[in-house]
């Protein structure tokens, strides 16, 4: 990248966020990415992200037609790229796009794939020597094309820092609220998914395929357990604790929900702790050990390590950084991250 372009990204405010669409995309991912990066939610984070579409000429996306704001040229200029799900995975998609999206990694750009998405990264050589997702109906097709890719069918989306696959449809929706995340933050990411009346975190490694991803039923198992337990964090909860709720045994327990989470009572426990965690650490000044007891942690110890493993930074690291993100200067959460955090 040229001077120039280094010094224009210097004093952008690195949250210019560019939709990549040609005829082909998908309209449902796009439609999930327009809604969390380019409705105006400056009230939640100010700045919010300058959301744009970028598109050669005018093109159809099932039966729409979009005008693009900027070509496929100007990719390389957005912070973060976004490429919606490809419809036609049984032909390359265009030369043009392909070129585009690797420019814009090539110059600093975090380029993220929604669903079928991932075939235009693959095609662009991003995902080569790196884990990658995609929807599970496509998975082998994938991997069969391009053996570089470590496809993982089993997971909702992948994290590799720079460059980010999501699985199909909801999942879609769960790696762009990760981003938002990495971005604001817990609490603006927990209000956007209650907005939009999604679960506000599931973790990119659990299962693509669970039955119910949402209680939706009033007379389901989950449906009153689940808020009666995120309401008790700050207790020690047991499986048996939960089956006695719920008025079930803990196999029983463990198999609805398997089926509506996809994954145990207690990683779905812990998962609610960590994020119980990150909104104290960055919206008050508790210290480690007031939140290890207020997320039913114990002691600063224990949380500090569950914290670590499942985050990738120490609960101080983080808090420094969501604090800092409130100042130009400030790092990005993003380069403290590992791959799949």
């Amino acid at each position: 990248m040229s001077v120039w372009n280094d010094m224009l990204r210097t004093i952008t405010d690195m949250k210019t966020v560019a939709l990549a669409v040609t005829e082909g995309m998908l309209h449902f991912e796009l439609s999930l990415a327009y809604e969390v990066f380019g409705s105006d939610l400056t009230h939640l984070g100010d700045p919010w992200y300058d959301f744009a579409l970028h598109g050669p000429d005018a093109v159809r996306v099932g039966r729409f037609r979009l005008e693009p704001d900027h070509g496929l040229d100007r990719l390389p200029y957005a912070d973060t790229v976004i490429v919606p799900g490809w419809a036609d995975v049984d032909v390359d998609p265009p030369a043009e796009l392909v070129d585009a999206v690797r420019a814009a990694h090539e110059a600093g750009a975090r380029v993220v794939s929604l669903c079928t998405g991932a075939f235009v990264l693959a095609a662009a050589g991003l995902l080569d020597g790196r884990r990658a997702t995609t929807h599970w109906s496509h998975t082998r097709a994938l991997a069969d094309r391009y053996p570089r890719v470590e496809v993982d069918p089993d997971v909702l989306y992948v994290d590799n820092g720079s460059v980010l696959t999501s699985a199909g449809k909801a999942a879609a929706m769960d790696l762009c609220l990760h981003l938002v995340r990495l971005d604001h933050g817990s609490a603006i990411a927990n209000t956007i998914a209650r907005r939009l009346v999604v679960p506000p975190h599931r973790a990119g490694g659990q299962a693509q395929f669970v039955t119910a991803p949402v209680p939706a039923q009033d007379d389901h198992p989950l449906t009153a357990l689940l808020p009666w337990a995120v309401e008790r964090l700050d207790r020690p909860l047991t499986v048996e604790d939960l089956a006695r709720q719920a008025r079930m045994s803990s196999r029983n327990l463990g198999r609805h929900f398997r089926a509506a989470t996809g994954t145990t009572p207690l990683q779905w426990l812990l998962t609610q702790r960590i994020r119980r965690a990150q909104e104290l650490l960055e919206a008050t000044d508790d210290g480690v050990d007031a939140i290890a007891t207020a997320t039913g942690m114990g002691t600063a110890t224990t949380l500090r390590r569950h914290f670590n493993r499942t985050v990738g930074v120490p609960p101080d690291t983080y808090r420094r950084t969501f604090r800092a993100r409130s100042r130009p200067e400030g790092p990005g959460l993003g380069s403290l991250m590992p791959p799949g955090a």
